[in-house]
């Protein structure tokens, strides 16, 4: 019931706009063993190449591990614990065979405030400190990064959001105070999932300016249609169908309407659970 995590600034409107449009083709399969032990195995075919990722996740003690091996030969794994105390987590996480990747991060949820902070596990780390203070309708929150090796901050952000019923307004400023990022997103109608949001980006050290708006609709209880728009052209679209909770396809594209005939894209996702 809080202002949740300095992530979640502005999620709402993220998500519409970005969230399942792909240009790639990816199957995802997942299975739980009897123990609960859950397997998913990822395949994407991006750019005329092959990707995969096999993912295992289980939990014991109170405590969720999570694997991840790809196509790079690279091991991540995650360790998280929520019986720290009431509101708090521990997320341990390295990858193998980087011996530098260690990395701790510790969050704390509470009713008026969201706190969440990271460090290297090394001689010299870059400390991370994300911190949303306010209600579950205003929140005010900065994210910040600094590198003790050089004793300098790597990341400053900062950013505000208002929650309504049916409306979210959110403004946040990135990038080394370089860009401004206004998102509004608004929940039309419960029965048919259907939302409408937008976007506007300002970069101040190019003067560019990044406008995007998006909808969302469920046709039936099984489908939904998403489209978006940009000012430079390119226009997204999908539609995502999912006729019982093991199973979900998503076809998606992507059309530049200033260069139409060299730059449209199709995608294509499918999902299987047990």
């Amino acid at each position: 019931m809080g202002p949740g995590l300095y992530f979640g600034i502005g999620k709402q409107a993220k998500d519409l706009l970005n969230k399942d449009y792909l240009t790639d083709k990816k199957f995802t399969l997942t299975t739980i063993t009897e123990d609960g032990v859950r397997f998913t195995s990822t395949g994407t075919n991006k750019n005329s190449q092959s990707l995969g990722e096999i993912q295992t996740q289980f939990e014991s003690n109170g405590f969720i591990t999570e694997m991840k091996v790809n196509s790079d030969a690279k091991l991540c794994t995650s360790i998280t614990t929520e019986n720290l105390g009431p509101g708090f987590k521990s997320i341990f996480s390295f990858v193998v065979p980087d011996q530098k990747s260690g990395k701790l991060e510790l969050q704390y949820l509470h009713d008026y405030a969201g706190i969440s902070t990271n460090f290297g596990l090394t001689a010299s780390p870059v400390v991370n400190f994300a911190g949303v203070f306010g209600t579950k309708s205003l929140a005010v929150g900065t994210d910040i990064g600094f590198d003790t090796a050089t004793g300098k901050f790597v990341k400053y952000n900062a950013g505000v959001s208002y929650k309504d019923v049916d409306y979210t307004v959110s403004l946040t400023v990135d990038d080394k105070a370089n860009s401004a990022t206004c998102s509004y997103y608004h929940h039309v109608s419960p029965l048919t999932n259907t939302a409408v949001g937008g976007e506007l980006k300002h970069c101040f050290s190019s003067n560019e300016n990044i406008l995007t708006f998006g909808a969302q609709h469920a046709l039936d209880p099984f489908t939904t249609i998403k489209a978006r728009i940009n000012n430079s052209g390119k226009v997204n679209a999908l539609i995502q169908h999912q006729p019982n909770s093991k199973f979900q396809v998503t076809f998606s594209g992507e059309v530049d309407t200033k260069a139409i005939d060299k730059s449209s894209k199709v995608g294509l996702a499918i999902a299987i659970k047990p």
